[in-house]
């Protein structure tokens, strides 16, 4: 990788500006691509934009940006996207600083921003090696997400168009499906949860495979089933279905014989059962009948200490007697029977039997 140290005005930077959307975003002329396919989103918030303004205003000196050379004499950012979108954004208008768009600065303000130099490492090399520099010079920025890097391996058609889907604000996925899923388009959240379904937790492997594919339609089409299938199984809509796993629950799921009203009522008794301190594992409890994914209520330390001293230390099980530690708490009467987690339904086993119990 060869590395050239080059200066541009802001002026420079901003001619022919161009946001695009899903098509890309230009700038310097027209010969800077500022969103290759490897890379994320405008993701700055507030307060980071503003301090890329302020610094400009300020004169003061501005993160080195990097940019690899392309073969025909264009370039795209490696490093600097979220700082080249905000300053383009703020001359050409598109928010405010301090109260102020560019156009209400004074004529020699406006020319200070203008005339701003900054600094840019021009580099030249094959793309393997852009790839691997971008990876390591945006460890000191705004990390990546383990989903921006696959993106950048697997940079391609197929990657550009799932972006259109799944990585944009307000992109079609949102419309679908963004009330059952949980994290953000543009940190590539959905994009990276519906791989996970679709190919059974390998990612990498999924991409890798249809990485020159002209478009992501097989995963659009998957993720719009996913969810009627979300609507339809369970139609009455509550805040705790963001955080679950809806296409592991559809791939072993969708072809079995559910009677919608049927789970709704015993998804309503659980939602209002004190012990179950998990109300997102409802779902797919009432699926895999896995009590694991409520999370039932523990018995607290004097209900336990309650129980030892009722049984003098006597395991029930073995009739053995154990000290308080050696022992767990247990249900009488198995929740999934109707006992509940009070101290009347408490016993105390030993480690062993309780473990025998609990099938573990």
């Amino acid at each position: 990788m060869e590395i050239e140290l080059h200066e541009i005005t802001v002026a420079e930077l901003r001619q022919g500006y161009q946001d695009h959307a899903e098509q890309g975003v230009r700038a310097y002329d027209g010969k800077l691509d500022v969103r290759p396919p490897y890379q994320r989103e405008f993701v700055y918030k507030d307060k980071q934009r503003d301090a890329v303004i302020d610094t400009l205003r300020k004169g003061f000196p501005l993160n080195v940006m990097y940019w690899a050379v392309r073969d025909d004499g264009t370039y795209e950012i490696i490093d600097g996207q979220q700082r080249t979108v905000s300053i383009c954004q703020f001359v050409e208008g598109d928010f405010a600083f301090e109260g102020r768009y560019f156009h209400n600065l004074q004529k020699d303000e406006q020319l200070q921003v203008l005339e701003y130099e900054l600094k840019v490492y021009l580099c030249s090399g094959p793309d393997s090696e852009k790839l691997e520099w971008f990876k390591t010079i945006n460890i000191a920025g705004a990390e990546l997400t383990t989903q921006e890097l696959r993106n950048a391996v697997y940079s391609g058609p197929w990657v550009t168009d799932a972006k259109r889907y799944f990585s944009r604000s307000g992109c079609p996925a949102v419309g679908v499906g963004g009330d059952y899923m949980n994290g953000t388009p543009i940190r590539q959240d959905y994009l990276e949860t519906v791989i996970k379904w679709i190919n059974n937790g390998d990612i990498e492997a999924y991409m890798a495979v249809n990485q020159q594919k002209p478009n992501a339609n097989e995963l659009w089409l998957y993720f719009q089933s996913v969810m009627a299938w979300v609507r339809a199984t369970f139609p009455t809509h509550r805040r705790e279905m963001k955080s679950v796993q809806w296409g592991w629950l559809y791939n072993e799921f969708k072809d079995a014989p559910l009677d919608p009203v049927v789970l709704e009522a015993e998804v309503a008794s659980l939602m209002a059962d004190d012990d179950v301190t998990k109300k997102r594992g409802i779902y797919p409890y009432v699926l895999t009948r896995q009590e694991r994914h409520l999370s039932i209520r523990a018995f607290t330390d004097n209900q336990k200490r309650e129980a030892y001293e009722r049984q003098k230390g006597v395991c029930p099980a073995c009739t053995k007697h154990y000290e308080f530690a050696e022992m767990e708490a247990d249900h009488t009467t198995p929740w999934s029977q109707g006992g509940k987690t009070v101290s009347a339904n408490c016993r105390m086993l030993c480690k062993e039997d309780n473990r025998k119990k609990s099938g573990v």
